[in-house]
């Protein structure tokens, strides 16, 4: 097996684990080449976003070699609790899992059982991508449990309710926050700064310090500083941006500057 790979996934495990700062991009489009920009980050890992995306099965797998060949983990999202989605995201080689809409310790369990080798779990024992076609069958298999990344999503009220149990497994190494939906789950949709939305936020946080959890979010235009007003309310790890958020705040602002060079041009 790749000796850098594992040495990255065991660091990136043991930055969650002891919640110390990490930082990831997004990737919704397909092409790999814009993965190999963001790696020139610095990035500890990028998201593969399948839930709101037209991602393929086949596009995965190069985004998580573009990433992986330069230096970066990859993390791909489900589009839901989907069994042969995730076994087929790993068997292409990605590092872990982020699960979405994650709201009782069923859930945990059962992506669980889809993730992680017995005896943890269920899964089967392809030869793929990630095994190396078979090269690095053995070194994978025996190395997987104890470095592989998962992440759930808390994304609604039920799942605060549910948070001690959701975080009690020591498979689960952080929660990442969705506080658009937890405001949808309230009725107040959109209303990120309500007292509501942010009174589950911070259960969600003081749940992930009591359990030694990573706690992340999703910042939309990363500044400093507010990169740095995320991480002193508590978060642990920030997705900075996204190729979407990225394209469409750059387009936003060259659309006002050819507008504003126009009416002068009057």
């Amino acid at each position: 097996m790749n000796n850098d790979l594992l040495a990255r996934r065991r660091l990136l495990k043991s930055k969650l684990q002891n919640r110390r700062r990490v930082f990831a991009g997004w990737n919704s489009f397909s092409h790999p080449s814009i993965t190999e920009i963001f790696t020139r980050a610095g990035l500890d890992f990028i998201g593969i976003d399948l839930e709101h995306s037209t991602i393929s099965q086949e596009q995965t797998q190069r985004i998580i070699a573009a990433a992986q060949s330069n230096g970066c983990l990859a993390l791909v999202r489900i589009a839901s609790h989907n069994a042969e989605m995730a076994r087929r995201a790993l068997d292409s080689g990605a590092d872990g899992l982020i699960v979405p809409m994650v709201e009782t310790s069923q859930d945990v369990e059962r992506t669980i059982a889809w993730s992680k080798y017995p005896p943890e779990g269920k899964r089967g024992f392809g030869v793929s991508r990630a095994q190396g076609y078979g090269f690095d069958f053995d070194d994978y298999v025996k190395n997987w449990n104890s470095t592989s990344i998962l992440m759930v999503q808390i994304e609604s009220v039920r799942a605060v309710e549910n948070i001690k149990e959701i975080l009690a497994s020591p498979h689960v190494d952080g929660a990442m926050i969705g506080p658009y939906d937890i405001s949808g789950s309230l009725g107040i949709p959109g209303q990120l700064t309500h007292e509501k939305v942010l009174k589950l936020c911070n259960e969600v946080n003081r749940e992930c310090v009591r359990q030694k959890k990573s706690y992340g979010t999703h910042i939309v235009e990363p500044t400093v500083e507010r990169i740095k007003k995320a991480f002193k309310a508590g978060y642990t790890f920030t997705v900075l941006g996204s190729d979407v958020f990225a394209l469409w705040k750059w387009t936003q602002r060259l659309g006002e500057h050819v507008l504003a060079l126009r009416q002068n041009a009057r």
